[in-house]
């Protein structure tokens, strides 16, 4: 069985986002793992350790993502890939295409990745990577078996034969759970399980593996494959920050006094949202 991991490379939670001339600053930011990717790479970890599964994590970035290829052999991935770009992070369909490139010679059985980048928060690239594979798709999975209908207790219940994933999703606030055929792409939410931490063993070992680099015009040479994106292109104007927060006003007096005060600057708030101030 073959797992693919697909991960990004994001800002450390714990990171102040500083804007500079409407470009975030990456100037001396720690980076990491994308949290949600973590739940993704420590269920291929499990797998590949339940079913002597091979796992193989890929990504797209500069040449800084492969610090989060080295974190990942360190707990256990086989291979790493790195798809090397340094501008178009932001094309979601080019990014697809990419990764699509990588990985459609591999054949893997199952595709993980994170619900979605902290970063960008749009968790649109996986989906699109299982619809260009024309493969089914689970997203945000608490729960993850593989096997066959009969070791999933599924015997009579499904119409397929060989290997399957039985998926318990999130949706909203309640659960549901879905069968795939594989190969299948699903997508990891939080609680799927507790990410480990890589061992220094782990992390000496990495350091000696091969990360293999790719590279955007080996990867994509149709014409029409080109096209596609070049239509679906969207540019990213500017960013900048949220404006500061304005102090809060205390209101005084009685109990009775600061419910009129209230009502009052409510009833402005509604005249001023209706003449459109």
């Amino acid at each position: 069985m073959k797992i693919v991991v697909l991960l990004k490379q994001t800002f450390d939670t714990e990171e102040k986002v500083e804007i500079t001339n409407g470009q975030i600053e990456e100037h001396g930011v720690k980076f990491v793992i994308n949290p949600y990717d973590e739940y993704a790479l420590e269920e291929a970890l499990r797998l590949k350790e339940a079913v002597g599964a091979e796992v193989i994590a890929v990504t797209v970035g500069p040449e800084r993502s492969s610090v989060a290829l080295r974190t990942a052999l360190a707990l256990g991935v086989d291979q790493a890939i790195l798809i090397s770009e340094q501008e178009n992070l932001d094309q979601s369909y080019y990014l697809a295409h990419l990764l699509v490139e990588s990985i459609r010679p591999i054949k893997p059985q199952l595709i993980l990745a994170g619900l979605f980048a902290i970063d960008s928060g749009s968790g649109s690239v996986a989906l699109q990577v299982a619809e260009l594979l024309n493969i089914p798709h689970a997203s945000a999975a608490v729960k993850l078996k593989t096997g066959t209908a009969e070791e999933l207790g599924l015997s009579g219940e499904v119409p397929w034969k060989e290997q399957l994933a039985l998926v318990e999703r999130d949706v909203e606030g309640d659960a549901e759970v879905v069968v795939l055929p594989l190969p299948a792409l699903i997508t990891a939410q939080q609680g799927l399980n507790e990410p480990r931490y890589p061992s220094l063993p782990g992390i000496m070992k990495a350091k000696k593996k091969a990360i293999t680099e790719r590279f955007p015009g080996d990867l994509l040479q149709h014409d029409d494959t080109k096209q596609r994106i070049a239509a679906s292109t969207t540019i990213r104007m500017d960013v900048t920050p949220p404006p500061p927060r304005q102090a809060g006003t205390l209101l005084q007096g009685s109990s009775e006094q600061q419910v009129k005060q209230l009502v009052g600057i409510l009833q402005q708030l509604n005249i001023a949202g209706k003449e459109g101030i």
